[in-house]
């Protein structure tokens, strides 16, 4: 069952692009939960699955004896579900901002920049396996609300 949920489904088990793999499948299951819950609630269940994920990340280090598998992706999840939490999305507007969080969280957390890449390299255990995650969806999240905003400002009103 700690696997499954580590690997969100499995996800994380994906020949190529495990991360990608997870954060679409992350994706696709907020697309779905938010057809029945508030955008405020998708944030809670990230902070409540992160809780939970740093706990079984370091029992599951302990038992494999490796640090930030590939195979792990429940941080995924979180930074994709707070991406999209801090963009503002809704049933509404999903279709436009969903793949831009998608697409910035996914850059900030492949390049790591800045804080991302030092809690990547220096925070050991399962804090340091989510947090970099976490970072790259605030990051990610901030950065599909402005992107949204410009093509609303600037490209909508000429089509």
């Amino acid at each position: 069952m700690r696997k499954f949920f580590l690997t969100v489904c499995y996800s994380g088990l994906s020949p190529k692009a495990p991360g990608t793999a997870g954060s679409f499948l992350s994706l696709l299951f907020a697309i779905a939960l938010l057809q029945v819950i508030h955008e405020s609630t998708l944030f809670l269940l990230a902070l409540l699955i992160t809780v939970i994920a740093v706990k079984q990340i370091d029992k599951y280090e302990e038992e494999v004896k490796e640090h930030d598998s590939k195979e792990i992706v429940i941080d995924e999840l979180a930074g994709m579900w707070i991406a999209l939490s801090i963009c503002g999305v809704t049933p509404e507007n999903i279709y436009y901002l969903a793949p831009l969080a998608f697409i910035y969280f996914r850059l900030f957390d492949i390049w790591k920049p800045s804080i991302i890449g030092r809690i990547d390299r220096n925070v050991k255990g399962g804090w340091g396996v989510m947090g970099d995650d976490l970072v790259a969806g605030i990051a990610g999240g901030i950065a599909a609300a402005g992107t949204y905003a410009l093509i609303a400002k600037f490209i909508l009103p000429m089509i």
